[in-house]
């Protein structure tokens, strides 16, 4: 019997509806998902109202005209001007004994108790308020300076009681030389120098500002001196000023305002200073404030902390990345139209007739600017073309369009395209920009706009997500 050929059966595809729904469904989800990740997404961001919070404290050093005076003989300088008190040409500042024998004589002699007057009690009351207003931990050299000043003051007022025994004094054998020291102008008077009187505003450089390197030397009384040491220096006028580093365009906003508002930290005192900027070697701008008073308060320091008090500009708060630029044409606003059928404006535009014969028709358009000084209408780019003529609403009068300029704006999505909308920039910084409220052709409070402007094209439509 032969053997027949075995071959391998095969089972027929059997094909049902079940499986052709889902395969549909599976191409479909497929192409939808390429889709979504080969697309832009436009996000939506809906117009708040807000300000934006900007950095106003800074940190400044301060500039006036300060004159140095020089020891002319060497001796123990006993001093009889208070710090901060303002003397006279020819006023007596201070004593130098060349033997040091003075200070042993007023010893030994009664000169009474040495009681503090109500002015003088109030003097310290502020010199220590002032001191816990400005503490900072971070500056802790700031309580070596306070107690040197409490110091020198309770020295000077023990050697006014001194001085009225000078005279009693000058006769007197064995007491030796002793030298009488004037003020050569008037100014006021401090007890301190460190190398920047001289220092002028362009002067200042960021290493300056941050004080790394910065010494001051405080001038004790009853020490001995010689000859040409720096014994206390005058301030001669009192208009002074506050340099600080600031951001270019922050500045030149705070120059064109002429004068700002000035918090001092030190003690919450509030002047008013002019504005001046400066543009220094060192690459950097700066600010100077320029003060007519208040210089006897800060007399002793040369850093100071500063806040600018600055109104906060309120508008519409939208994302700087929905900030987009376009340009348009100008037409002057004798030849646009107001109103129409829809209510919006129009233009009445040459154009031709089937025949040839020179017509006119009357277009409607959307307005998105109006610039009330040079009297001209922004208009779309997409109705009207370059070389159009427009004739003016009564008469034959002709302008031929050809000027462009260009707004900033956002693109507008309430109707479900991207509508762009001008903008006027109150304000601005990296992330934000505050926008001049209720204008004719800008924005209103809850508006949805384009979060990124890159996103989309102009009349683009949108399916907005947010």
């Amino acid at each position: 019997m032969a053997k027949g050929k075995i071959k391998k059966y095969r089972k027929p595809l059997n094909l049902n509806i079940g499986m052709l729904i889902f395969g549909v469904i599976f191409v479909y989800v497929s192409i939808y998902v390429l889709m979504y990740f080969q697309t832009s997404h436009i996000v939506r961001y809906e117009v708040k109202e807000g300000s934006l919070a900007t950095d106003t404290i800074y940190r400044g050093i301060a500039l006036r005209d300060e004159t140095v005076i020089y020891a002319q003989s060497a001796g123990y300088v006993n001093y009889y001007a208070r710090e901060g008190a303002r003397v006279a040409k020819n006023d007596l500042v201070y004593v130098v004994d060349e033997t040091g024998r003075l200070s042993d004589s007023l010893a030994s002699m009664n000169l009474g108790a040495n009681s503090l007057s109500a002015k003088e009690l109030a003097e310290f009351r502020s010199e220590i308020v002032n001191f816990m207003h400005g503490f900072d931990t971070s500056r802790f050299d700031n309580t070596y300076d306070f107690k040197f000043s409490l110091k020198n003051t309770v020295l000077k007022l023990a050697n006014l009681n001194m001085l009225q025994g000078i005279s009693d004094l000058g006769s007197a054998s064995g007491i030796g030389v002793i030298n009488y020291a004037y003020a050569p102008v008037t100014g006021i008077v401090a007890y301190w120098t460190d190398g920047y009187e001289n220092l002028t505003p362009q002067d200042i450089t960021i290493d300056i500002l941050e004080g790394k390197e910065y010494k001051k030397n405080n001038i004790m009384g009853n020490t001995l001196m010689a000859a040409g040491d720096a014994v206390y220096k005058l301030s001669t006028n009192e208009t002074w000023s506050v340099v600080i580093p600031i951001d270019p365009q922050r500045g030149a906003e705070l120059q064109e305002e002429g004068y700002i508002k000035v918090r001092f930290l030190k003690n919450q005192y509030e002047s008013w200073g002019a504005t001046k900027l400066l543009s220094n070697a060192d690459g950097e701008t700066y600010l100077q404030l320029t003060f007519t008073n208040s210089m006897l308060t800060f007399m002793s320091d040369r850093f100071l902390d500063i806040e600018l008090i600055v109104e906060d500009e309120r508008g519409l708060k939208i994302p700087v990345s929905s900030i987009v630029q376009k340009e348009f044409f100008l037409v002057p606003d004798t030849y646009v139209i107001p109103g129409g059928n829809n209510g919006g404006d129009s233009i009445r535009r040459q154009c031709y007739q089937e025949d040839g014969t020179i017509s006119s028709e009357t277009v409607e358009i959307d307005v998105y600017y109006y610039d009330s000084d040079e009297k001209e209408y922004y208009l779309d780019s997409s109705v009207l073309n370059a070389g159009d003529i427009l004739y003016q609403p009564e008469g034959e009068e002709t302008y031929t369009v050809s000027r462009r300029a260009t707004l900033i704006g956002v693109y507008n999505m309430n109707k479900g395209y991207a509508d762009f909308k001008q903008i006027s920039i109150l304000y601005q910084n990296d992330e934000y920009a505050i926008v001049k409220p209720n204008t004719k052709y800008g924005l209103n409070v809850y508006d949805y706009i384009v979060l990124n402007a890159e996103s989309v094209r102009d009349d683009q439509f949108i399916n907005q997500n947010k």
